[in-house]
Formats: C-alpha cells, structure tokens, sequence
C-alpha cells in the first residue's frame, strides 16, 4: 500500500470506529446505570434506549451513502459527525431515559458508515483494498474489546453522562481528522447515472447484504449470552471479561491476515469467505453445544470457541465491503454500500431484541441455534457467488 493509502485508509479506519465506539461504550454499563434515571425500572425503555442508536442508523445508510455518490464523501462524512456529536451532547445532558434515548436516536441518524466505507474504496487500489477494509473489521473487533475494558473503569471517574460528552467532543475531533488528515478523493472520471432499483436487485450484492444482516445479528444476539456464560463457567466477573476479549480480539486480528493474504494473491477468496463462514458455523454449533451440556466441558473451550469467532468475524469484516464495493457500479458504489450498511445495522437491532427474547424465555442454547440456523443459511445462499478474480484482474 502506498502511503497515502495506509494515511486514507487509517484515518477513515479510527472515525469507523468512533462510530462503533458510541455504541459499544455504554453496553458494559448503561443497563445499571438506567436505574438510576426516572423511566429506569421499565427493561423494555432501557433495551431500546441501547438498541435505538442501530435502528436509526438503517434508516439513514441508504440516504447518506446515495448523498455521499452525488456530493461528496468528506461533506456528507462531517454532516453526519455532527450530528453524532449533537445527539451525544443531548443525552450527556439528559435527565431521564427518553432524553437520553432521543440522544441516541440523534447519535445513530449521522449514518456514515456507507460513505466512509465508499471513501476507502475510492482512496484504495482494488489489490490492497481487501487490507483496508481489513483495518475497518479490525477497528470493530478492538473497539468492542476497548470498550469492555474502558466503560466500567471511565463510569466510575466520570460518570454516564462523561462518557456521552467524551464520545461528542471525540466526533467533533474527527471532523478535524476527516478536513486536515483524510486525503481528498480521487477526481472521478464521468460515468453513468445507476438506477437505484439496478443496485437493489443486483444478486450478487443480495447475496452479501444477507451475509452482514446474518453476521451482524449473530454478533449480537451472542454477547446477550456470551457475558453471563463467562461469569457462570469461566468465574469471571464482569470487570475482568477484558482479560478474554482483549487478547482473543489481538491475536486473532494477526491470525486472519494470512488467509486474507493469500485469498487475494491466488484468486482464492470465494474460498476464504466461504471458509469463514463455516467457520462462524462451528463456533455456533460449539457454543450451542457448550450451553448446553456445560458441566462436561472446560471453561477454556468457550475461550477457544470466543477466539475461532473473531476469527471468523475479522474475515468476514473485511471481505464483505471490499467485495461490495467491486461488484457495485462505479456511480452507486455509496447507495450499494449504503444498503449494505443499512442490513448491517438491522442485524445488530434484531440481535440484541431476539437475542435478548430467546435467552429469557428459551434459554442461552436457543440463541446459538439461531446463530446457526442463520449461518447455514448463508452458507448456501454464498456458496453460489461468482468467483472472486484474483486482485488485479478485472471481474
């Protein structure tokens, strides 16, 4: 990658993760915090106060990925910056549950995941752009394990409403990084207008919308369980679970570059994705597995099975919107991505709310069954892609 690629690359990277890092932030402690606020004792107004910020941004990848195509990526990124910002500002301030959950509707409606992600691939050759995107599936999977890590201990010091201001005044910097450190885009050479209804009805893009709807839901609906399995068999409280996701998360970002690597150079990435997703199908069936009969397991296993997940995750990550952004029309790269975000961000809402659901009233097994069920299901709908051509040679 040449040097204004890994600067375009990285700098997008850390303002998708800002993204991620408003979500995640609070996970670890709003449930327990909510108490505390007027309106806190109804568990339905918490989980939507947590999952609102997800259904919101659906609504918005599709406008903001379309903006992005015909105005610009850096505007349509700083719009939605803002009002990141504004909306954590709003719920920093707030003194009961529906103010704080009006923030985090404000917070999710800067949808800009599509833009950015379209931005990398503007600023990216088509032979590295799998490696940048791989910085962006990266980013998550640290920010999530950060997050677990930092909330509790930044709670204590500086409260719910400090981590709300922190995450508005971290956007407002980023608006700094997108106008002085991201590179500007590519001149792009006149093309064609796509029908929006070409972009829906492309197969192959089909084929990978349901892909992150089914990774995304599955990521979720898993840390509903995930958490209390760890406290319950490994004997880890709440405030050591970064001791697992931190390293799992570190190592398992270097594990998934070789195949990454390697798919890319041989014309083998079908093969990769595919893999991956098998993958994500045995660590579902383990976990299910692990849940239920957990007595005539070690703990150590639902590590093992923690790492194989990231694993997975890390590829898919990365794999998916660099393929998206291959396969779409040069003029609806933003709108294609846009939807494709929009699928990703229905996933985590769905997870949390069924995850949530099958837990209580099924049981932790029932929400790796469905994990499963989903997987196998994209198993088969991905097993019919087009081959992926080896990076340099055109599709």
């Amino acid at each position: 990658m040449s040097p204004t690629e890994i600067r375009a690359s990285a700098s997008l990277a850390s303002i998708f993760a800002l993204r991620m890092l408003g979500m995640f932030l609070i996970l670890p402690v709003f449930a327990v915090h909510a108490k505390s606020l007027p309106g806190g004792e109804n568990a339905f107004l918490v989980g939507l106060a947590m999952g609102i910020y997800g259904l919101t941004q659906s609504f918005g990848q599709i406008p903001f990925g379309a903006a992005s195509d015909k105005y610009g990526r850096k505007p349509v990124i700083i719009i939605g910056l803002v009002l990141f910002a504004l909306g954590s500002f709003i719920a920093a301030l707030a003194t009961d549950l529906v103010w704080v959950t009006i923030g985090r509707a404000v917070q999710g409606a800067g949808a800009i995941s599509a833009a950015v992600t379209a931005f990398i691939a503007d600023t990216t050759r088509e032979e590295h752009r799998t490696k940048a995107m791989a910085m962006v599936g990266g980013s998550i999977g640290l920010t999530f394990a950060v997050s677990l890590v930092a909330a509790p201990l930044m709670y204590r010091l500086i409260g719910m409403g400090g981590l709300f201001a922190l995450t508005g005044i971290l956007s407002t910097l980023a608006i700094l990084v997108v106008i002085y450190i991201v590179p500007p885009a590519p001149p792009k050479a006149p093309i064609r207008n796509v029908p929006f209804s070409q972009v829906l009805g492309n197969r192959e893009l089909m084929r990978l919308n349901f892909g992150v709807f089914a990774l995304h839901l599955t990521q979720m609906a898993m840390f509903v369980a995930v958490p209390s399995a760890l406290v319950q068999y490994a004997g880890l409280p709440l405030a050591s679970h970064w001791q697992v996701y931190l390293p799992v998360v570190l190592v398992s970002f270097a594990v998934m570059m070789p195949p990454l690597l390697v798919g890319e150079k041989r014309g083998m990435m079908k093969q990769v994705f595919v893999g991956a997703i098998g993958l994500m199908l045995l660590v579902q069936l383990g976990l299910w597995g692990f849940l239920s009969r957990p007595e005539s397991l070690h703990w150590s296993v639902l590590v093992a099975l923690l790492f194989a997940f990231f694993i997975s995750f890390n590829i898919l990550e990365a794999c998916q919107p660099s393929l998206v952004s291959r396969i779409a029309p040069p003029a609806a790269k933003g709108s294609a991505l846009g939807v494709y975000n929009t699928l990703q961000a229905l996933g985590l809402f769905c997870g949390g709310v069924i995850g949530g659901w099958l837990q209580q009233h099924l049981g932790p097994p029932s929400v790796f069954a469905l994990g499963a069920a989903l997987t196998v299901a994209w198993i088969i709908i991905a097993a019919n892609m087009k081959k992926v051509p080896r990076r340099g040679v055109p599709a």
